[in-house]
């Protein structure tokens, strides 16, 4: 073969290689893709995972806003000093329908102690969220996120969010202490996780 042939395909295929990991350098998880499409449900089924962060690993407090089922507002200000609870969610995702009785156990057990609540309803609108709550026993409130996507894009700058349900907990200065992907499993690992929060130096 001659050699101009042989240099031709040398770099064709580098061209292709470079090409190749430049798409997957630039690649983004699925739930982000679908926010970039339009189709932010977000369900990814996977392995259930805890991650806890040491407070000096802890990124800056998650500043963010909306506006509940009942149109109130409702903002990181309004939960400032409490060890915050933040639930993403929707109405038609399986996990989440299991797993809310276990954040409502929690709920229940620290609501007369310094903690919040928030749920974060990415798919639905107001009516689909307060159904929900009322056939499920939901008494915290849920910021209705469908239209804007802010408040999960505020907290993905913190910490992943590649799957829904996924349950943050964040110190008292709004800082995300830990993560839970995928459905609870009971509620004891939640509690614990409150629990431990609340118990470090303000």
């Amino acid at each position: 073969m001659p050699l101009t042939n042989l240099i031709r395909r040398a770099c064709a295929a580098a061209s292709i290689a470079i090409l190749a990991a430049t798409i997957a350098a630039c690649s983004v998880d699925p739930v982000t893709k679908q926010y970039l499409e339009g189709e932010n449900a977000g369900y990814i089924s996977g392995e259930f995972r805890v991650t806890e962060i040491a407070p000096e690993d802890r990124s800056d407090p998650v500043a963010w806003a909306g506006v509940t089922e009942h149109g109130d507002d409702l903002t990181s200000v309004d939960t400032a000093g409490n060890v915050t609870v933040v639930n993403f969610w929707y109405a038609a995702c399986g996990p989440c329908i299991v797993e809310a009785p276990d954040l409502e156990a929690v709920w229940q057990e620290y609501q007369d102690e310094d903690v919040s609540f928030v749920g974060v309803n990415t798919y639905d609108q107001a009516e689909t969220a307060i159904s929900f709550a009322i056939d499920n026993d939901v008494t915290y409130p849920s910021i209705i996120d469908v239209n804007s996507g802010a408040v999960k894009l505020a907290f993905a700058a913190a910490t992943p969010i590649q799957a829904t349900p996924t349950t943050l907990v964040l110190d008292r200065e709004g800082r995300v202490a830990a993560r839970i992907v995928g459905q609870l499993e009971g509620p004891s690992i939640l509690s614990t996780l409150v629990r431990e929060t609340l118990e470090e130096t303000a």
